[in-house]
């Protein structure tokens, strides 16, 4: 490399480097002597900027930067799933192998194992036409998730020339060539992929499919859509970081994606204690047989971290364009944002609101549009999902600041969390009224299956909520004697409502996931019941005699006493509820 390539400047993470001619934005590079990563994020002249990924101490002037021509990368491949990486993909079990417990600076360690041998099973014959994204081969890589190996995206269509025997192979043998304009092109189980580039596919598809969770509040109330985009905002104590366990562990996406992006050391070690330990409940093997985590606390460089969510969002892809359907939780945007304005302050660059760049929104989209549900490239036809929530960690619950009102403007689903919900032990703490889901008029087809008057019933139950919500106005100026017995009945049903349907237990064994079976259950009877109650409120009976019955404690224990695939338990509740009522109305009569 030209001896000119030199550093001239640190300033924290950034370095300043000079006779960098030809180099490229978003180039990968070298720096110094122990070969720190970096990456080049302005051009001015013959000066680039580079984003160190790594501890800069020690770094001075003169020392050589090596560029790589290439920019920053992930590699995707047999041995991805179950990693534990940091923001840029170094494994960090393999490092601590080596290094111990701490990361030592300049080392260098594959993404994946090279000389493990993975079964190559081929599904095409040589002389096969082959495009972008054809399956060639698979590899089970764990009891959970099969590997499609492919074409990668970057490669021109052709014909294949040659395709690998079934066999065992690590990832730097050959398993096919393609022969093309270019000439002939070798094919590996792994490949690369830029980290900052979405890969493509063919086309886009509407979000019809609901992310069923487990959790009654955002599953019917505000459903997620396989494919979309989500936020849940909410501050210190509120139970952001539970909430995205609980879409990790119970959610019906056939991959998970981790990051950790500049959470607290404690709070994200919790994570890499806990993902190894958990039981994937829809097949009793391993959680992380299905699961990749990425993990970048707030005291690791903060470059890495503005890094953590492309190299999140380029890993998901891949296994989007398998055809399965994946969900990326990122804990918290606010963090990564925090990063962004920290290297913005290094570059110099005009802060807008907050001391945040002011490209802080496009940045936001870039990563959220990355999400969707897509018919993928190549053959056989595959449809694929990418979901993304992040947590947004506003400073003292402020909604208004510069993170969570950006990130509004690209998300469909809001999952506000609030604070005096999580004081009163109240979780998950999701605002109902604060809180919306724009993909409710998209899944309810799906819904439909389930059961025929599931939006009705939805809508009924939420509109017991929202009068309840008005009505508590009322009640702080005038006092609940100035209520009638109906709409002091709405109150009384809002509150069964609150404790027995949206109120879930992430640590009880039975309450901790409901099925969209169980979830449809409970919803029906809680109006049921208060329909009827307010028909026989309307027939005489006394709003005391109905608080008086007993149903009300079985039916507020639902969910902890009748197990899934126990729902003939729930209709029993809701016909003796019936006969009781019955009984109350009859005895007017008499």
């Amino acid at each position: 490399m030209p001896a000119s390539r030199r550093v001239a400047w640190i300033s924290g993470p950034t370095v300043k480097a000079e006779g960098m001619v030809g180099a490229k934005m978003y180039e990968m590079v070298f720096v110094g002597e122990d070969r720190l990563v970096g990456e080049v994020i302005r051009l001015s002249g013959d000066s680039a900027y580079i984003q160190v990924y790594e501890n800069t101490s020690g770094l001075s002037p003169g020392e050589e930067v090596v560029c790589t021509g290439r920019p920053l990368s992930v590699t995707l491949g047999p041995g991805v799933i179950g990693s534990i990486y940091d923001g840029v993909q170094r494994p960090l079990n393999r490092i601590a192998e080596q290094a111990g417990a701490f990361i030592k600076r300049g080392i260098s360690v594959p993404a994946i194992s090279l000389e493990k041998k993975w079964r190559f099973q081929p599904v095409v014959k040589p002389g096969v036409k082959a495009e972008p994204g054809t399956v060639i081969g698979e590899v089970q890589e764990t009891p959970l998730i099969k590997t499609l190996i492919m074409v990668p995206p970057d490669f021109k269509p052709g014909t294949l020339k040659y395709v690998a025997p079934e066999g065992d192979y690590t990832v730097q043998e050959p398993i096919a060539e393609l022969e093309n304009s270019d000439g002939v092109a070798k094919i590996f189980m792994a490949h690369a992929w830029p980290v900052r580039t979405p890969r493509p596919f063919k086309r886009r598809l509407d979000p019809i499919i609901p992310l069923v969770t487990g959790q009654r509040v955002l599953d019917t109330l505000f459903p997620m859509a396989k494919g979309g985009t989500g936020c849940i905002p909410g501050a210190f104590g509120t139970g952001k970081t539970v909430t995205l366990h609980q879409l990790a562990k119970w959610s019906d996406a056939r991959m998970i994606l981790h990051v950790g992006c500049g959470e607290r050391g404690n709070e994200e070690a919790e994570v890499l204690k806990e993902f190894p330990r958990l039981t994937d409940p829809y097949t009793n093997r391993p959680l992380m047989e299905r699961t990749i985590l990425i993990a970048n606390t707030s005291n690791m460089p903060v470059s890495a971290r503005e890094a953590s969510i492309y190299t999140g969002a380029a890993i998901a892809e891949y296994y989007r364009d398998m055809g399965y359907d994946v969900l990326l939780v990122a804990d918290s945007t606010s963090r990564w944002a925090e990063a962004l304005r920290e290297i913005s302050g290094r570059l110099e660059e005009m802060p807008a609101e907050e001391g945040y760049p002011s490209y802080l929104g496009s940045r936001l989209a870039e990563f959220y549009e990355r999400a969707g549900r897509v018919e993928v490239l190549g053959e056989p036809s595959r449809v694929g999902s990418l979901t993304i929530v992040g947590a947004v960690s506003p400073p003292g619950g402020d909604f208004t600041e510069p993170v969570t009102t950006h990130t509004l403007r690209f998300v469909r689903v809001f999952w506000a969390l609030d604070p005096s919900l999580a004081y009163t032990r109240h979780y998950p703490a999701v605002n109902w009224i604060m809180s919306y889901s724009a993909y409710v008029d998209t899944v309810k087809e799906w819904w439909g299956n389930v059961a025929k008057d599931w939006y009705e019933t939805r809508v009924k139950l939420y509109s017991i909520l929202r009068r309840e919500e008005e009505l508590l106005e009322l009640v702080r100026l005038l006092g609940p004697e100035a209520l009638a017995d109906e709409e002091n009945l709405i109150l009384d049903a809002a509150r069964m409502v609150r404790e027995g349907f949206l109120q879930q237990s992430a640590y009880d064994e039975v309450d901790s996931y409901c099925s969209p079976q169980k979830q449809y259950k409970m919803l029906k009877m809680f109006v049921n019941f208060y329909d009827q109650a307010l028909s026989a409120i309307r027939r005489g009976v006394k709003l005391e005699q109905l608080r008086a019955l007993e149903v009300i404690s079985d039916m507020l224990r639902v969910k902890y006493t009748v197990k899934n695939e126990e729902l003939e338990k729930i209709d029993e509740l809701e016909a003796r509820a019936r006969s009781e009522i019955e009984g109350l109305k009859a005895a007017i009569v008499a």
